[in-house]
């Protein structure tokens, strides 16, 4: 995955986040990329770049909007992760898809439009964990992690892949 474009919650909550991943010395995943809750995968985001001005005409005509982060929960036993609740969230991502226009079968491998379930990773076995450090983690997330409040979005921030991680592309500020 070079691409991919996502939400960044607040810096304290990000924090507090980190904090608590950290608690697996096993998980890579906040080595790898900061906390965040993925819009748009890497389907049809390519190395020409041209889908860059599809995603910010997408992004100056949407408002801003309110997220909340909710309950840990898993896909299957190779990840756990944080809830989202924001029916503009599924709004977001399906107008950013169709901006970008991937093939059928790339959106479907990445679990856009119908499949798209919005969240934010704790860790994962691709980053280190093992299914019982998950099974830990989903668990421990009920009582630990303090509750999120709802925030806005503000913006939507591209990442590319580079070397050992994720980093800040670009941010397109929503209207």
């Amino acid at each position: 995955m070079e691409y991919f474009i996502g939400i960044v919650p607040p810096p304290e909550y990000g924090k507090q986040i980190i904090a608590f991943q950290r608690k697996w010395l096993s998980n890579r995943l906040p080595n790898i990329i900061e906390p965040h809750i993925t819009v748009k995968s890497q389907a049809g985001l390519n190395d020409d770049m041209t889908w860059l001005d599809s995603i910010r005409t997408v992004c100056n005509s949407f408002k801003g909007f309110s997220l909340t982060l909710t309950k840990p929960n898993s896909f299957g036993e190779a990840v756990v992760y944080i809830s989202v609740e924001s029916p503009e969230i599924y709004k977001l991502h399906s107008q950013l898809v169709k901006s970008v226009s991937p093939d059928p079968e790339s959106s479907n491998r990445y679990f856009e439009l119908d499949r798209f379930t919005p969240h934010l990773t704790l860790g994962t076995t691709e980053f280190g964990m093992s299914e019982i450090e998950l099974r830990e983690m989903k668990d421990l997330a009920e009582q630990a992690l303090p509750r999120i409040p709802t925030f806005k979005a503000k913006f939507v921030r591209v990442y590319k892949f580079k070397k050992s991680g994720y980093y800040k592309l670009e941010d397109f500020r929503l209207m």
